[in-house]
């Protein structure tokens, strides 16, 4: 389920074939993320942690992203704040885990992103958070 309203938050949710606690560790493990984003360097779910990354859509267009914890609720939820160096705008990511049996709903909620100026579209943010969700998927359910 996806909500692409452009002045609200942009929500994405997916069950996953893993258990809660394995996808936990790749949302949060630096190892795991190495694994399945290939960009975040360094990462630790503490609040108040700072990590950067670079990122674009080709090698002429990499944008400094500059990230920092928010929220962390143990198994649950994991929330940074989002922004580009040289640009206006702030948003909030988060990613909150529920059970469901032996699979995991993970609920993706990125708010804020009407602050960023318009070569930020919503387009491109819907595409990264699906093949953002995809790779995680992928990543926790092989074997």
């Amino acid at each position: 389920m996806t909500d692409t309203n452009a002045n609200g938050p942009l929500v994405m949710e997916r069950t996953f074939n893993a258990p809660v606690a394995r996808v936990w560790k790749a949302l949060t493990d630096e190892q795991d993320l190495k694994q399945w984003t290939s960009f975040i360097p360094h990462f630790k779910p503490e609040l108040g942690f700072e990590f950067d990354f670079f990122l674009g859509p080709d090698d002429e267009h990499q944008y400094h992203h500059l990230c920092k914890v928010t929220e962390v609720i143990d198994g649950k939820k994991i929330a940074y704040s989002w922004r580009y160096e040289g640009y206006e705008g702030i948003s909030e990511l988060s990613y909150e885990l529920s059970s469901e049996g032996d699979k995991t709903r993970v609920k993706l909620v990125w708010s804020g992103l009407d602050t960023f100026p318009k070569i930020f579209t919503s387009a491109g943010f819907q595409e990264g958070s699906e093949y953002t969700m995809n790779a995680l998927g992928e990543f926790v359910e092989k074997a």
